[in-house]
């Protein structure tokens, strides 16, 4: 009887303090601008406040270095007040002798075991089309992240939407219902006029707002000062994509909700928040959002989430609409297959 033959491929667990040159090199050409890439390293495989990566690398048997790697980046996550160790699924990348679905297949079902070690929860952000692979790993679908947008210039939007109608024409009629929303969401919401907006290029100190605040039973990342100026400010810069501003709304001084923001044409991007509310904003904190981001001349804001319908309401109160939907999947411990309760924003990925 013939002996069985050694696997092809292993995988095993990396040392974010030891193997940077071989994760780089699996990288290189696959994940962006090398430079970049290499900050990128540094910034979220070892500075991160949370800890180290998971980090998996794939080895092939007729070689000696990595020929695939993969990580789970490490986020401290609250659920009904206990702490959660979580992870997020970040940089898949195999060299292209090996990029076939078995290879890849291999090395994230290597960091699938690792995260039922070590994590509370695993979560990520795939395409679409790769969610039977995401099933047949092990993973469920957890809820979906949805971007949300609400006009406040309308001129642009009339001339995108109806291509017929002259310039000339979509400006007036723009500023009359640009006005018309104006007073509509100022009756509603007259609290919004005590708000005073402060945007900022460096995260502001939010950690009496965050301790204050109420925190919902979903899982929802920590959100100290720490972890924003780590998140935001120190994040390497992106050739082409604007940096993060931050938008600080204040009553008699004090901070009643921030927003972190990024600027896409014409429409402002929001990444991540938190109010004197929580996770759901009053609406007269999304009313003052609206306002200080027409102020700055943007024509619509936007905000990708993925939560519960009750968190939603101050932001379509507010006329925001859902407009796209990706999946999350993950694995929680100890879950059951009914829905999970999350509060996921932009900021919730790596980048």
């Amino acid at each position: 009887m013939a002996s069985p033959q050694p696997p092809q491929y292993r995988v095993r667990d990396g040392d974010t303090a030891v193997d940077r040159d071989a994760v780089l090199a699996v990288w290189r050409g696959n994940l962006g601008q090398d430079a970049r890439m290499a900050a990128k390293y540094d910034w979220f495989y070892r500075d991160a406040p949370a800890g180290a990566p998971l980090l998996q690398l794939l080895m092939h048997a007729g070689t000696a270095s990595p020929v695939g790697v993969c990580a789970a980046g490490r986020r401290r996550m609250l659920r009904d007040g206990d702490t959660l160790r979580a992870g997020v699924l970040v940089d898949l990348a195999v060299t292209p002798e090996h990029r076939t679905l078995g290879p890849a297949l291999i090395l994230q079902q290597g960091l699938f075991a690792a995260g039922q070690r070590e994590l509370d929860l695993l979560y990520g952000f795939p395409n679409p089309k790769a969610a039977p692979v995401f099933k047949r790993i092990g993973y469920r679908l957890l809820a979906e992240m949805v971007r949300h947008v609400r006009v406040v210039r309308h001129a642009p939007y009339l001339q995108r939407r109806f291509a017929k109608l002259p310039g000339i024409a979509a400006a007036p009629l723009g500023a009359l219902i640009d006005l018309g929303h104006r007073l509509r969401d100022a009756w509603r919401h007259p609290r919004a006029r005590r708000l005073r907006a402060r945007w900022q290029t460096q995260a502001p100190d939010i950690d009496a707002l965050w301790q204050a605040s109420p925190k919902p039973a979903a899982l929802t990342a920590q959100r100290d000062a720490a972890h924003l100026r780590w998140r935001f400010d120190a994040a390497p810069a992106v050739d082409g994509i604007a940096p993060f501003r931050h938008l600080l709304l204040c009553e008699a001084e004090v901070a009643a909700a921030w927003f972190a923001t990024r600027t896409d044409g014409h429409t402002l991007h929001v990444h991540d928040f938190w109010s004197r509310d929580g996770a759901e904003p009053a609406p007269d904190i999304v009313c003052a959002l609206l306002r200080a981001a027409r102020a700055q001349g943007h024509a619509a804001v936007s905000i990708e989430l993925a939560t519960s319908e009750a968190r939603l309401r101050p932001w379509h109160a507010l006329g925001f609409e859902a407009r796209s939907r990706r999946p999350v999947f993950g694995l929680i411990r100890g879950a059951s297959d009914a829905p999970a309760d999350l509060h996921l924003t932009s900021a919730d990925e790596d980048e």
